[in-house]
């Protein structure tokens, strides 16, 4: 098993490009199974979920080629003959589910596991059933399967109970192309909603509203190949706003959408960090002011993400004063909080609010274990200014949704490498 050894690193500074989004691609990758074409995705990152996902649609016929040195993955859908996504891709990752939606428009039938992913907490899949029975799809789910079958989908009023991002998605891709009118109503808003849409649309889809709480999707008898540039990963972008802030550090972060993480902006300025939208990205300064407490409450988009939640109780763990975060999209993310404590903090977490003491020099480098992807950065964000040295194992999580983590903190100056046990 890998790890990550941490030491104590001082302010990072430099310059680091964002890679494309790994929540925008692997939907767009799933919309492909509707393709009576070629689709070429472009600026698609090098992740472990982005590999699984392409061998789950190899899995079911597609020809699949990426070109990790142009960041390229070609698909090839029109020779799709399976309608069952086998059971040892499905369990490891949760993003396998988009592929039901896709399926079931393009086959008729979609045969999936219960997926898998980070504990984070509970994130069944009854909206993402609810929506296509009520486009007319019939939904079994039994000893851990879904079976999903129907004729043809047809268009009808779909109204969510929580604006779920990946319901919302599937439920896009397959009213796409149903018959007659769907409109989603309460629907997820986040950029990646609306890259989805914006390459449906190329395929020759006709959605309308993407981006708001109300999409209007008339459905199409079929779609077509496409070619698009997949959006700037804006967690990830969020990681190193945070890390240029935790270091007191000065870094340019290029191949940003300043609009896409407008929360995360204003609570780092809130924490008397300096933020500047210039002209070759954003530019986060933590060396100007004296850093001070500040409290977060996750929402979902446009409110602060639960995705940063993690990286940013790290960084309140070293400023002045105490913090407080209310964690309202998942009841099980604050498991980061036990290791960070390990690290000397000193969080106290009461069911979904967690109280952070901040006193940078408080923490210390042990051992860490990364509970999920966005754990893991949050611990090696704390390891960056952290006294001693820190080792972050079960960093295959991290590797899920980082791109060439080690080597951007690197040059920026960190002290991190990765080790093979």
């Amino acid at each position: 098993m890998a790890k990550y050894i941490i030491e104590q690193s001082g302010p990072l500074v430099g310059e680091v490009e964002i890679s494309g989004s790994k929540n925008a691609v692997l939907p767009i990758l799933a919309a492909t199974v509707m393709a009576n074409g070629i689709c070429e995705i472009n600026d698609a990152p090098n992740l472990k979920d982005v590999n699984v996902m392409c061998d789950i649609l190899r899995s079911i016929g597609a020809k699949v080629e990426e070109n990790w040195y142009s960041h390229t993955i070609t698909v090839d859908s029109r020779n799709i003959n399976s309608s069952e996504l086998p059971y040892n891709l499905v369990k490891k990752m949760r993003a396998s589910i988009f592929v039901m939606g896709p399926l079931l428009a393009r086959m008729g039938k979609a045969t999936i596991a219960l997926p898998g992913g980070c504990a984070i907490g509970d994130r069944p899949i009854d909206l993402h059933t609810k929506g296509l029975k009520t486009l007319g799809a019939r939904v079994i789910i039994d000893e851990g399967l879904v079976n999903a079958s129907a004729d043809r989908l047809k268009g009808a009023l779909v109204y969510l109970d929580f604006p779920s991002v990946g319901a919302t998605e599937n439920i896009m891709m397959a009213a796409s192309v149903a018959e007659g009118v769907t409109t989603i109503e309460n629907a997820a808003e986040e950029p990646e909603i609306v890259d989805l849409a914006s390459f449906l649309n190329k395929m020759g889809a006709k959605i309308k509203g993407a981006g708001t709480d109300t999409i209007r999707i008339e459905g199409v008898h079929n779609l077509l190949g496409a070619r698009h540039s997949v959006i700037p990963d804006r967690i990830e972008t969020a990681t190193f706003m945070i890390g240029a802030a935790i270091t007191r550090g000065d870094v340019l972060i290029k191949n940003s959408v300043p609009d896409h993480v407008r929360p995360i902006i204003a609570k780092l300025m809130e924490a008397g960090a300096v933020v500047n939208d210039e002209v070759d990205g954003l530019r986060v300064r933590g060396d100007v002011n004296r850093l001070v407490a500040t409290d977060i409450k996750t929402l979902p988009y446009p409110g602060f993400p639960t995705d940063a939640q993690a990286m940013f109780m790290a960084f309140l763990a070293t400023v002045d004063g105490t913090s407080h975060v209310i964690e309202t999209v998942f009841e099980n993310r604050f498991m980061h909080a036990a290791e960070l404590c390990k690290m000397g903090a000193n969080i106290r977490v009461d069911n979904r609010i967690a109280t952070i003491p901040g006193n940078k020099e408080d923490l210390h480098g042990t051992s860490v274990i990364s509970t999920d992807l966005r754990a893991g950065a949050a611990l090696v964000l704390a390891g960056l200014v952290a006294s001693g040295k820190t080792e972050v194992t079960n960093i295959y999580h991290i590797e899920r949704g980082y791109e060439n983590l080690v080597d951007k903190f690197r040059t920026l100056g960190a002290k991190i490498e990765r080790v093979d046990d």
